[in-house]
């Protein structure tokens, strides 16, 4: 008897919605690229419990006529590929035909259109793949509404998050295409409340400042290149860096996209500039021949390949190093050497002959220690030596006072901060407040993406408060490991901001106030990292290593 057979064309659809339909903000995605490559100038896109409920997308582009509007759900249906040769070619966001179908197969859609310089549109109702009314509607442009996504796939709907964790996946596709697409005006509303809103921009940086605001933009260096080949547009952090890589934007033919290699090249230009542990921001837009790069190989289109990978890699490299040539000084940090991985993160440091300074040993005859290299302090300690990791050290201490809320000494500051941060930030930051204000961290809602600081642990009088309100947002939408709490993760994140860099000597006095509250500590041999904060060294040791025994 055979075992093989033809799945039927229901299971086969919702296959195919599996791969470019992972959540909400998929949906929202792909309604959006098509409003895009219908010429629009108007994107209105609203959604109700994070998307699962509802989302409706609407534009003010060329619409269609009836018989497009019923084909268009048809799987393969587009308007974009003609021949073979096209797909070598593509100039639009969409070219597969594959995103409409997908959708309907798992949700209740219905599409209200109708083409330009006409009022009299259609409207197509489908439940699960099933077309179920067709009738005329008056329309300007072309309305998508999406209902009860998953509703006749519930193992697909169990896995989906909580309501705020797809919104601000959500938000984070709509900013993604804003950044692409200034020229169009974005709106989102959830659950009838303004999320986001940036009417049309006259360029690229006038985005940038719609969507992160003026002291962001300012860290920021802008550059411009062209070889005739490859065009860029780049704005890269100057001095200003962040524990996370959430802003980190790489477009190419205004595609999001993400490459481990032009990561990797952006990592490279840095060597040298870039403090051990940090992530640069940038905004990379990339133009280039559409014959040069292939768009066709992943379901979301978040990949691509490039016909010459190699002169990529170097122009982005030798573009954005030209750029913080001019916009950066050197700065004093371990350098790094990225490894080219899937995540493209820097790996080991090496030295660099971007940063040449003396070897200096930090020695003084009034101290009874000894400075070696960035942070490690050797002294004579119970008939051996020990070698304490200053930062390592300091992260343990402060980790233990966050987590237990004592002696923070927060201070209120005499002119509140306000603080802009991108909508996404904004909205984490404000639903966390609470375990903040148990930093010692007090925050509150300004309004227009921008908190008011009113309070600040004495750890972090001298930090950059919006970089670690920033990273915090990162790193609670990235997600908490299973074995830890999210206030346990915090206080690891916020002290590893705010402790002792290597760079700094501490005098005989702040040593051994170290050393006091590191002996204090529940757990004082390693920081809540897992990197070890002392070592001893016995003479028995000492004696091993000379060969001495």
């Amino acid at each position: 008897m055979p075992q093989i057979h033809i799945l039927p064309t229901t299971l086969r659809n919702k296959i195919a919605a599996g791969e470019v339909i992972e959540r909400p903000a998929s949906v929202v995605k792909e309604l959006i690229e098509n409003s895009i490559d219908a010429e629009s100038t108007e994107i209105r896109v609203e959604v109700l419990h994070g998307g699962k409920r509802l989302v409706r997308v609407s534009d003010n582009g060329i619409g269609m006529d009836r018989e497009d509007a019923i084909l268009c759900f048809e799987r393969y249906a587009t308007s974009k590929l003609l021949k073979e040769e096209d797909l070598f070619n593509v100039q639009t966001m969409g070219f597969r035909g594959e995103a409409l179908a997908s959708i309907a197969s798992v949700a209740k859609v219905k599409l209200i259109t109708a083409s330009k310089n006409t009022h009299q549109g259609v409207s197509v109702d489908i439940q699960g793949g099933e077309v179920k009314e067709v009738k005329d509607s008056p329309s300007i442009g072309t309305t998508v509404e999406v209902r009860d996504l998953f509703f006749n796939t519930p193992v697909r709907r169990k896995f989906l998050k909580t309501n705020s964790t797809e919104l601000l996946h959500i938000i984070e596709k709509v900013t993604e295409e804003a950044l692409s697409h200034y020229e169009i005006s974005f709106t989102l509303l959830s659950d009838n409340h303004e999320a986001l809103n940036f009417p049309a921009a006259s360029c690229v940086r006038e985005r940038i400042l719609q969507v992160y605001g003026n002291d962001f933009l300012n860290d920021l260096g802008e550059g411009n290149e062209e070889d005739g080949v490859i065009q860029m547009q780049s704005f890269v952090a100057r001095d200003s860096f962040r524990s996370s890589k959430s802003h980190q934007f790489i477009f190419i033919n205004r595609r999001p996209i993400r490459d481990s290699s032009i990561m990797h090249a952006v990592y490279r230009a840095y060597e040298g500039m870039l403090p051990s542990k940090k992530h640069p921001v940038f905004f990379l837009f990339v133009n280039i021949n559409p014959r040069m790069v292939d768009c066709n190989v992943h379901p979301s289109k978040r990949e691509v390949r490039f016909l010459d990978k190699e002169y990529i890699y170097n122009f982005i490299y030798t573009s954005i190093r030209n750029t913080l040539s001019h916009v950066s000084h050197p700065i004093s940090y371990e350098p790094l050497s990225p490894s080219l991985g899937s995540d493209a993160s820097p790996s080991h440091s090496v030295v660099s002959s971007f940063v040449s300074e003396p070897l200096d040993l930090g020695y003084k005859p009034s101290l009874s220690l000894l400075y070696l290299g960035e942070s490690f302090i050797a002294f004579s300690d119970r008939g051996g030596v020990t070698l304490l990791d200053q930062h390592a050290a300091h992260e343990r201490i402060l980790y233990e006072k966050f987590l237990k809320g004592i002696d923070l000494a927060s201070y209120r500051l005499l002119f509140p901060r306000q603080v802009r941060l991108s909508h996404k930030e904004y909205r984490i930051i404000l639903e966390k407040s609470v375990i903040l204000r148990d930093f010692g961290i007090e925050v509150e809602d300004f309004g227009s993406d921008t908190v008011v600081v009113r309070s600040l642990p004495d750890a972090l009088r001298e930090a950059d408060i919006r970089g670690i309100l920033s990273d915090i947002a990162a790193y609670i939408l990235e997600g908490v490991s299973p074995d830890k709490d999210l206030k346990e993760a915090l206080a690891a994140k916020i002290a590893c901001h705010t402790s002792v860099r290597g760079k700094i000597v501490l005098t005989q006095e702040e040593v051994s106030r170290l050393l006091s509250e590191l002996g204090g500590c529940q757990c004082p041999d390693s920081c809540p990292h897992g990197r070890p904060t002392r070592i001893f060294f016995s003479l028995d040791d000492l004696k091993k290593m000379f060969k001495r025994r």
